[in-house]
């Protein structure tokens, strides 16, 4: 099978103290996107990866220690794209993406608009240049990353308190419901449709144990790849940061391993 892993690590400095080279090693994903970096590649042990034999990709913000995504590929992509077009977005380190021979990879880390009014607005903008980059896009695409949305009711433990929470508001919910009409498919609720599955948790006392979170981490899969679809995950168990990594399974004709 081919595993596909997106996962915010919040830190890839963080993350390598607390034994996640070890973890990845255990967990022989074939590409993995990262998101929410914070760090420029002369800042990573980049050897390290290259060691368990990921070839690898950063598209890290300007300002440091902030935002930045990245891409890992057992097998080597025939072209990377950073960014979507926009120095306004770019500079944040936003998207970046992997092409192979039969599909492409977009790992991608959305804004929040939770800190200011001048955020939200930011990120209204980010979609909407998002969603037009999109359309550019091969039709054989996943996107895996961190969204900052929940899509449904059953993705956040208090659909009722939290309804104009950043993150939940019903623009941001229709905006991706538009998303997925271009053809996208949320993979995880291919396979599970139970409410009380999150993939975000704050760091307020005890919030992962009393499972009080936010899915807002995905990994949505063109409608031409779907009969490759074999699983979805959610990886709860695993806590190297404030995110739980997603991983999804293909079947293994999608690509060749090298």
């Amino acid at each position: 099978m081919i595993k596909i892993l997106t996962y915010n690590i919040n830190g890839i400095r963080a993350v390598l103290k607390k034994g996640f080279l070890t973890w990845l090693q255990q967990t022989n994903a074939d590409v993995i996107g990262l998101q929410e970096i914070k760090a420029t590649a002369d800042k990573i042990p980049v050897k390290d990866f290259e060691d368990l034999g990921y070839h690898c990709y950063f598209h890290p913000a300007k300002k440091p220690g902030y935002s930045g995504v990245a891409i890992l590929s057992k097998q080597k992509p025939i072209n990377i794209i950073e960014g979507i077009g926009n120095p306004k977005f770019d500079d944040e380190g936003r998207v970046i993406i992997a092409e192979f021979e039969s599909f492409s990879f977009l790992s991608a880390y959305f804004p929040s608009g939770a800190s200011s009014f001048e955020r939200h607005e930011y990120k209204q903008e980010f979609l909407a240049h998002f969603f037009e980059f999109v359309k550019t896009c091969p039709k054989k695409l996943i996107i895996g990353g961190d969204l900052n949305i929940c899509h449904q009711l059953i993705d956040i433990y208090d659909p009722v308190g939290l309804l104009q929470a950043s993150g939940f508001l019903q623009t941001e919910r229709k905006w991706l419901c538009y998303l997925l009409d271009l053809g996208f498919t949320d993979t995880f609720r291919m396979f599970n449709q139970e409410p009380h599955n999150y993939t975000w948790f704050s760091y307020m006392a005890g919030a992962k144990q009393r499972n009080l979170g936010w899915r807002i981490d995905y990994l949505l899969t063109n409608k031409n790849l779907i009969p490759k679809v074999k699983n979805c995950l959610i990886l709860k168990e695993v806590n190297f940061s404030d995110h739980c990594p997603v991983m999804l399974t293909l079947k293994p004709d999608l690509l060749v391993k090298h």
